[in-house]
């Protein structure tokens, strides 16, 4: 036991090892697409990343997991099988009951933006309107190793004690927690495989602050990527590729901003007797520069045309964001109405542009939520156990599929 607890904070160090250098890259892709602090917000000049990632979102949400919709369905592989229509009425009724659809569109965001996303999917007691609760996790509270995912939050201690009831608080909180009920702690809770440890990180000895032991049948982290390099574990999304571009426009547009100030407010120049210290001029929109009487003053220095570059950067860098987010494949390829061939060509370049990230996304988001979801149904007695690939096989039918379809019958 003590070398399995050894081994497990080894392996949780390295994870955090692992993700310590994303973190970087995901705090600079939020700060230029949904910024939270004040500081972000003031300094963000530029919103055409943050319009564009908005809207891929939604357009993920609705071509992968469109609600109401029948996007899920399962055949049986044999006559035998146990009853595949009645397992997809009980599956789709219990997602359209729960929070799934208002926090898929989190997942999505964070699909987006940083790359990787995280829903963790959760049973609900006996007798509540869905047998399913989601939550999106954020992804600095995860972090990931090969079979292995560490969830970590700060919870009151009242929600530990009630979420973790078979546990006895050790003797060196025992007197703080009386005290203060809500007094915050560091939970760590570890998946390795099928086997689920938790603890506290307070310090000292790991064993001491062990808070539950289990073992879970199926995943309840759902852990998905737009895309991977070889060798990494976590994402690259398209505003982690186009960020270069978005700190680029941002920059340019508040130095637009900051001349156009300067054009509003104005430069101004007044005589002064005495001699003029360079080191005092203070080129601010409204500022008075002294000048020797009788003298021109500063007199720059006159462009043989006027040629205005910012513009065409600026034009420049905001078609390659909304390309790097797709938001000119998604749209209206015109403003008129489009033909059906039109339709045809913008769903095919759709399909093939998203193809790689539905084929991982099937893979790593859509079976393993259907899977997780057919074993909690089998084991509270709604449906008979059902195995995907054994009992029964899966047909995925969201749009995009419909479109992948439209297209290859056309070819």
């Amino acid at each position: 036991m003590t070398n399995d607890i050894k081994h497990l904070q080894q392996m949780y160090r390295r994870a955090l090892d692992a993700r310590a250098p994303w973190l970087a890259r995901w705090d600079s892709a939020r700060k230029y697409t949904m910024p939270t602090a004040d500081d972000d917000v003031a300094m963000l000049f530029d919103a055409t990343a943050s319009d564009a990632a908005d809207n891929l979102a939604a357009s993920m949400y609705s071509l992968l997991t469109p609600p109401e919709s029948m996007w899920i369905s399962l055949m049986p592989e044999s006559d035998a099988s146990p009853d595949a229509a009645q397992a997809t009425d009980a599956l789709r009724a219990n997602l359209n009951d729960s929070n799934f659809y208002t926090t898929v569109h989190q997942c999505y965001m964070d699909l987006v933006v940083l790359g990787t996303a995280c829903l963790f999917m959760a049973e609900n007691p006996i007798g509540a309107a869905s047998a399913f609760t989601f939550t999106a996790i954020p992804m600095t509270d995860i972090a990931i190793l090969k079979d292995a995912v560490f969830h970590t939050a700060t919870m009151p201690a009242a929600d530990v004690m009630e979420k973790y009831p078979e546990w006895t608080p050790p003797a060196s909180l025992r007197d703080a927690i009386k005290k203060d009920p809500q007094i915050p702690l560091n939970l760590v809770q570890a998946l390795i495989g099928q086997d689920f440890t938790a603890w506290l990180d307070v310090g000292g000895d790991i064993e001491n602050n062990i808070v539950a032991h289990g073992r879970f049948e199926t995943n309840p982290y759902l852990i998905f990527r737009w895309s991977v390099a070889s060798g990494e574990m976590y994402g690259r999304g398209p505003v982690l590729r186009a960020l270069p571009d978005i700190k680029t426009a941002n920059k340019v547009v508040e130095l637009v901003l900051k001349n156009a100030t300067i054009a509003v407010s104005g430069i101004w120049q007044a005589d002064d007797d005495g001699v003029i210290n360079l080191a005092n001029i203070n080129l601010t929109p409204g500022a008075i520069i002294p000048k020797a009487v009788g003298s021109s003053g500063l007199t720059p220095l006159a462009s043989g045309a006027d040629f205005d570059v910012s513009q065409l950067i600026l034009k420049d860098l905001r078609e390659r964001i909304r390309h790097a987010l797709l938001a000119d494949r998604l749209g209206l390829l015109s403003e008129k109405e489009m033909t059906a061939t039109e339709i045809l060509a913008r769903n095919a370049d759709m399909v093939r542009i998203l193809g790689a990230t539905y084929g991982r996304l099937l893979h790593e988001f859509i079976r393993p939520l259907v899977d997780r979801g057919l074993q909690i149904l089998s084991r509270r007695g709604e449906i008979e156990k059902i195995v995907l690939h054994s009992d029964a096989e899966l047909k995925y039918v969201a749009p995009i599929v419909r479109m992948a379809a439209a297209e290859q019958q056309v070819l």
